[in-house]
């Protein structure tokens, strides 16, 4: 049973491999997301083929930013890819929420080349004018930037700040502080301004053991909110996509955003 993300340029750059984007999840899967105490947890990394199962591939962790509860950059130890998951551990020293995201972002392009053979490329706004020829016919480029993240909280939970930059979560309802029954609400912005109309999909872990998915489905209003009343307790994997022209590259006329987060709802 597969969801398609429908971030297959960011999961490219990612995952680097061609190919794993076009079905599949990914994800980051911390072993405890709320802690009474300063503790040790370690996070799964996985691009897979069921919810929360690292049976496909394992994610790059070459992005990984962990910003603690003060904002300064947490250091991952112990990092290691294996054949179907990365893995890495944290040490949570300080009181309050930390994020924890792997951020992506490049330049997809497709073109003919002088003897007019198709050509494909991917890489960064800094390599595209010595790689890609200048007089490449029917040249095609698209920016994408994506966003795989997750929270966890020692003590208290702590605000956790937008970074005003592509498409991502702004927590109305405190990620950590979420309950089976009850309603939570979350925004979503893009570079800092409400996202309105974002298609949202919510999915409890653990897919490979049901005949449906059950995905949640929601909208965002006018200020880039949607709500949500958590049927029941787990992991839940929340996916937003959005398209649009502002790139920093001329030749890309379209920008790919992408969002995925882990949340755990408890009973």
């Amino acid at each position: 049973m597969q969801i398609k993300t429908r971030i297959a340029a960011s999961l490219i750059a990612l995952c680097g491999a061609i190919g794993t984007a076009q079905a599949h999840n990914v994800w980051l899967l911390p072993s405890s997301t709320v802690l009474s105490k300063a503790e040790w947890i370690t996070v799964d990394a996985a691009v897979s083929n069921d919810l929360f199962f690292f049976n496909h591939f394992p994610l790059a962790l070459d992005n990984l930013v962990v910003t603690a509860p003060d904002g300064s950059e947490a250091k991952p130890e112990n990092m290691h890819r294996g054949k179907l998951r990365s893995v890495f551990d944290l040490n949570l020293t300080q009181s309050g929420t930390y994020r924890l995201a792997v951020v992506s972002s490049g330049l997809n392009a497709s073109y003919k080349d002088a003897g007019g053979q198709p050509k494909r490329w991917r890489g960064t706004p800094e390599k595209f004018a010595a790689e890609v020829p200048a007089d490449a016919k029917d040249l095609k480029v698209t920016q994408s930037a994506g966003r795989i993240e997750t929270f966890v909280t020692v003590g208290k939970p702590s605000a956790v700040k937008p970074t005003g930059k592509g498409l991502e979560l702004v927590p109305v309802t405190h990620p950590n502080d979420l309950v089976k029954g009850e309603k939570a609400t979350f925004a979503f912005h893009v570079d800092g301004k409400p996202a309105a109309g974002l298609e949202v999909v919510l999915v409890a872990g653990g897919s490979r053991y049901r005949d449906a998915l059950n995905e949640i489905k929601a909208t965002t209003d006018a200020k880039g909110e949607f709500s949500v009343t958590w049927p029941a307790a787990g992991m839940y994997w929340v996916d937003a996509d959005a398209n649009d022209g502002k790139t920093t590259l001329p030749q890309a006329k379209e920008r790919r955003l992408s969002y995925v987060g882990t949340v755990e709802v408890l009973p």
